[in-house]
């Protein structure tokens, strides 16, 4: 008898610290996502540096294999060459690209008001304009999808200022990769830390395998789409040229970014030029989705277009131009992570290739 009041007086306080733990990891997790919600565009601005240093060191590393040159002077030449080709092509190219941007500039509103008048000929056309809202009354909305999409991109002064952080970031992070490494793998337990190594390198082989295809399939997008435009005589070729191969670089919502400015520009060379085009984007994109894209996946991690798609509309909700923008490197390492840690380890399928 003496015993049941000290087992009843124990159940509870047993009950009661499960609860409490319980409600304490609800709470750390609400307050983990609450934190990652406001710093989730820092943590892009992250990601993107890390890009950058893949790249650099990925690129050292493939010269440092070939020539049998260290790693350190192997990551100068590389750094080196790149600032050199970034000079010479803005030396070479500045003046009449910056030319051509100033026509496009003056030369837009005047597609737009041409497009207007004539869509105005038209019923639909009509009430298309009038329920259209002016990118004034967008702006003054508060809270609008507008301003909600451009973040901190909206002002010259995010821009350069978020360019900045990924710069220095990107260097930091080629000059010692190790370290940000040895850290990573530092979190997790002793018997864990091989696996974790491993994990990271793949991580850093499949984001350099994307970049390099990514970058040559913005070159090809580019020097075709200028020389298309060229060839129908469409003003500011240049510019429009250099303006696709750029947005070339967020798949689906790119290309059709690129499309409209050059299909006004054509309209007032006439709806033939207009049409014609059109046409050249559509086959330009055809040859990029059709031979460029297979040819180079091949070598790199391939992922499946709707996913892209989910991932840049739920990026773009969240973090607006720049989750936009990394939706698919960011895709490429979830799914490397999944059929590394869930698909290999969990399942025990070590058929599926993980980048």
């Amino acid at each position: 008898m003496s015993d049941s009041p000290r087992t009843s007086g124990k159940e509870p306080d047993r009950f009661t610290q499960k609860v409490l733990k319980a409600l304490a990891l609800v709470l750390g997790a609400v307050l983990l996502l609450l934190l990652i919600g406001k710093a989730f565009e820092v943590l892009l601005l992250v990601f993107a540096g890390v890009l950058m240093a893949v790249f650099f060191r990925g690129t050292a590393s493939a010269l440092s294999t070939r020539t049998g040159l260290s790693g350190g002077w192997s990551l100068t030449l590389v750094v080196v060459a790149v600032i050199v080709l970034i000079t010479a092509t803005v030396w070479l190219l500045a003046p009449q690209v910056s030319e051509q941007a100033a026509a496009l500039s003056e030369e837009l509103p005047k597609a737009v008001g041409h497009f207007r008048d004539r869509v105005e000929d038209y019923r639909w056309g009509r009430k298309l304009v009038d329920e259209a809202p002016t990118m004034e009354s967008l702006l003054e909305r508060q809270g609008s999808w507008v301003k909600q999409s451009l973040g901190v991109l909206s002002t010259t002064f995010g821009i350069l200022a978020n360019l900045y952080v990924v710069l220095f970031l990107g260097l930091f992070i080629t000059a010692q990769p190790g370290l940000y490494k040895k850290g990573i793998v530092l979190l997790f337990p002793m018997s864990k830390r091989q696996r974790a190594s491993e994990v990271l390198n793949t991580l850093g082989v499949t984001l350099y395998k994307w970049l390099l295809g990514k970058l040559f399939s913005m070159l090809v997008v580019g020097v075709f789409t200028t020389v298309g435009l060229s060839l129908l005589n469409i003003p500011v070729a240049m510019a429009l040229g250099l303006l696709a191969g750029l947005l070339s670089f967020v798949p689906n919502f790119g290309p059709l970014f690129a499309l409209i400015p050059a299909v006004l520009i054509a309209l007032l060379e006439g709806p033939d030029q207009a049409l014609y085009v059109v046409l050249l984007y559509t086959g330009i994109q055809a040859v990029e989705s059709n031979i460029l894209t297979p040819l180079v996946q091949k070598k790199m991690i391939e992922i499946p277009p709707a996913l892209i798609i989910v991932a840049q509309l739920l990026l773009g909700v969240f973090s607006g131009v720049l989750g936009l923008i990394l939706a698919t490197p960011i895709i490429a390492v979830v799914m490397v992570l999944v059929k590394m840690l869930y698909v290999h380890d969990t399942l025990g399928d070590k058929e599926v290739e993980a980048g």
